[in-house]
Order: structure tokens, then sequence, then C-alpha cells
């Protein structure tokens, strides 16, 4: 009679994604996830390949929470209102999850990565209100700004980087502000 399992694939992850919020990706490693689990590491290969596949597997998952958060941000049906939804959600979640916002946002080996397709998903949400704010030709450029922006501004809030006094906070609403009647001001002149 065969011994039952003592981990699954969702419970590597789940527990990948512990360790890599409390230690960073550098102490997310096959020995440390096995040791969580309570089983030692080579059984860690009846699941996952390696230590790649499993990075890649993690980031699949952040890339699958990213998505339902933005789709959920994004259930008014007015795209300013859906796209503060969406920035603000996204601020959120790069604070909650600092290291899982780098798997997404940071550089990472290649075969680290989650497929574009997965990613692609992601940013539907958001390019339909981009592209009613922006107009339809605009629509990807005008998603790209708006995640540029927000990942620049999160970077530099997550590194300590906002030093010189005032509200944080008023400063990402001001930015997000200026981002939708930006956007909304080139559908007008299209």
């Amino acid at each position: 009679m065969p011994t039952p399992a003592r981990t699954s694939v969702e419970n590597l992850i789940e527990t990948a994604r512990q360790i890599l919020e409390a230690e960073g990706l550098e102490g997310l490693t096959m020995q440390r996830v096995a040791a969580e689990v309570g089983v030692r590491a080579p059984s860690l290969y009846k699941h996952v390949r390696n230590r790649a596949d499993l990075i890649r597997l993690v980031t699949e998952d952040v890339a699958r929470q990213l998505t339902k958060l933005v789709e959920r941000a994004a259930s008014t049906g007015d795209p300013a209102t859906d796209l503060r939804s969406i920035a603000r959600g996204f601020r959120s979640f790069a604070h909650t999850n600092p290291g899982a916002y780098g798997l997404i946002f940071g550089p990472l080996a290649d075969e680290w990565r989650t497929a574009p397709e997965t990613l692609a998903t992601g940013t539907e949400a958001l390019i339909r209100s981009t592209s009613a704010l922006a107009g339809p030709d605009h629509a990807l450029e005008a998603a790209r700004t708006v995640v540029a922006w927000a990942h620049g501004f999160v970077s530099m809030e997550l590194a300590g980087a906002f030093r010189m006094g005032g509200d944080v906070d008023d400063a990402f609403e001001f930015g997000l502000e200026r981002i939708i009647d930006a956007l909304s001001a080139g559908e007008r002149r299209t």
C-alpha cells in the first residue's frame, strides 16, 4: 500500500509564498520549503522539477491573484472609478505582498517568469478602463502609462524613498487623478 502524500503542489506554492514574503527570494530554497512542509527535500521533486519550476509556479499563482484583484476592482462600469480602484488595489497588493509583487515587477530569470498569456489576462480589465478613457487607439499605451506610474510610485514607497514630508497617500491620489484627467483629455482631443 503506497504511503499517503504529505504535501501537494498547492501546499508547496502556499508555503513558498510565505517564505518569499518573510525571507525574500534568496530564502526561497527547496531545502527551506521542504523543512516547512515537513518532508525531506528530495520528496519535493515528486511535485516540482526544481527551484526554477517552483518559482515559476509561485509567479503564476501571484499573477492569478493579481488578475482577480484587478477584475474585482474594475466592476462598476465607470472607467475612471474602475481605474482608481485598480490602482488602489495594485498599491495595496504591493504593500501586503512585497515579495510576490517583486516576482511580477522585478527582474527575474526567464525560466522563473510566467507565460505572457497569464499576464495578458490580468490586463483585460485595465485595458477596458483605459480604452474608455483614452480611446481604443491608445488603450495599450494608456494602460502601460498607468502601470508604469503606479509601479514607480509603489517601488519608491516600498523602498522608503518618500522622505520630504507630506502625506504619501495624498500624493498617490493626486498622481492618480492627474493620470485619469490626462487620459480623459486625450479621448476628448481625438
